[in-house]
Formats: C-alpha cells, sequence, structure tokens
C-alpha cells in the first residue's frame, strides 16, 4: 500500500517536473538574443516566470530524487 501511494506520487512529481522544464524560455534566443539580449544574460536579470519556474523545477527536482530512493529502499 505504502509503496503504491509513494510510485504514484513519484510519477505526478516527474509529470510536473516535466511540464516546469518544457514550460522555461530558452537560454538562446538567436542572433537577435545574441546582440540585443546580451547584456540580460551578463547582468543575470531573469523575473517573472522563469524565476518561478527555475525554483519550482529546482524544489520537484528534489522531490523526485527524493521520492526514486524511497521507492528503491522499500
Amino acid at each position: 500500500m505504502l509503496h503504491t501511494i509513494i510510485l504514484i506520487l513519484d510519477i505526478l512529481v516527474a509529470l510536473g517536473l516535466i511540464a516546469a522544464v518544457l514550460l522555461q524560455s530558452g537560454r538562446s534566443a538567436g542572433i537577435s538574443g545574441a546582440i540585443a539580449g546580451g547584456a540580460e544574460a551578463l547582468f543575470g536579470k531573469k523575473k517573472g516566470l522563469d524565476t518561478f519556474l527555475n525554483k519550482v523545477s529546482a524544489v520537484l527536482a528534489g522531490l523526485f530524487l527524493f521520492f526514486t530512493l524511497l521507492l528503491s529502499v522499500i
């Protein structure tokens, strides 16, 4: 019973992690990003949704690691 609950949680966290990573904007924006967006990349000003998705991705990755290791022990 406990194994099934943890397995379901692990799958849900994995799907959430996939969604959070896919929703993030790319690091490179092509030639226009190299010319115009160089200052933003240099000073590291990410705001709004990207910052939130980075934090969500980190938390979900940690939870995924925890649940996966827990499943291997049980």
